[in-house]
Formats: structure tokens, sequence, C-alpha cells
């Protein structure tokens, strides 16, 4: 099952993806992400939280989306 932005939307997750290609024997991998929020902004006020022993996801569990 391929993964779908809509899964990921608004949240600090990764939906990840495997399937393996017949024709070719390769193993395929996808992964989707928001980057509204996994963005490098995000990603520094997580990595702020877990330095300063807060929850890893305080202040990024509202909904950020474009307007």
């Amino acid at each position: 099952m391929f993964p779908n932005v809509i899964s990921v939307r608004g949240s600090n997750y990764c939906d990840i993806g495997v399937t393996v290609d017949q024709r070719t024997n390769r193993v395929i991998i996808l992964s989707t992400i928001d980057n509204l929020i996994k963005g490098a902004a995000g990603q520094a006020i997580q990595n702020m939280n877990l330095m300063c022993g807060f929850s890893e996801n305080t202040g990024l569990t509202r909904i950020s989306l474009f307007p």
C-alpha cells in the first residue's frame, strides 16, 4: 500500500509504504510527510522540546495548513 499525504496532513508523522517490483525484483520504498509541520522550524521545536525535557510534540499538535 502506498502512503498518502492526507493520512499525515497536519501531523508530525511519516507514512511509509513498501512494495516489490516483480519485473525488476527490486524493493520500492515511498514515504510522505507534511512538511508544513516537519520542516526546519518544526524540527527545531521538536529538538528544543527534547532538550528541555518537554513532550516531543509540545507546540506541534495544532494543524498548520496553508491558507
